[in-house]
C-alpha cells in the first residue's frame, strides 16, 4: 500500500527497518540523529516551497527521533540530565514550529545536532 502512494518512503522505512534490526545502542543513537538532521532538513526545504503536508511529515519525523532519543536515555544524574534537558528543549522548538515555524530556529537544532553527530563519528573512530 504505501508503495504505490510514495515508492521512495517505502524503500526509506525499508532501509531505516533493516538499520534498526541488530543494531547496537550507539548505532541507535547515531540512527536517530540521522533521522533527525534528514528531517528538519527536509522540513526547511519544505517550507521553501511552500509544501506544508511535507513540513508536518518532517517534523514529525523529527519528534519521533527526539522522542526514541529522549526514552533511551538511561538514569537521571550528570550526562543523562543534561541529554533530557537538551531533548526536551529541542522537542519544545520542533513542536513550537508545527504552527508558527521558525526557520532559523529549526536550521541551529539541526546544525547542533550535526555538530554532535560529527563528534560522535570522531570519537567512535
Amino acid at each position: 500500500m504505501l508503495a504505490r502512494r510514495n515508492p521512495g518512503e517505502a524503500y526509506r522505512r525499508v532501509d531505516f527497518d533493516a538499520r534498526v534490526s541488530g543494531a547496537t545502542p550507539g548505532e541507535l543513537v547515531r540512527l536517530c540523529y540521522e533521522q533527525l538532521i534528514s528531517s528538519l532538513g527536509g522540513a526547511l526545504i519544505a517550507v521553501q516551497r511552500g509544501d506544508n503536508q511535507m513540513k508536518s511529515q518532517m517534523l514529525t519525523r523529527a519528534i519521533s527521533a527526539l522522542n526514541a532519543l529522549h526514552m533511551g536515555v538511561a538514569g537521571e544524574d550528570g550526562i543523562a540530565a543534561a541529554l533530557i534537558h537538551f531533548y526536551t528543549a529541542t522537542r519544545r522548538a520542533v513542536l513550537d514550529s508545527v504552527l508558527d515555524f521558525d526557520a532559523d530556529t529549526i536550521a541551529q537544532v539541526r546544525q547542533d545536532f550535526i555538530d554532535i553527530s560529527e563528534s560522535m563519528s570522531r570519537a567512535a573512530n
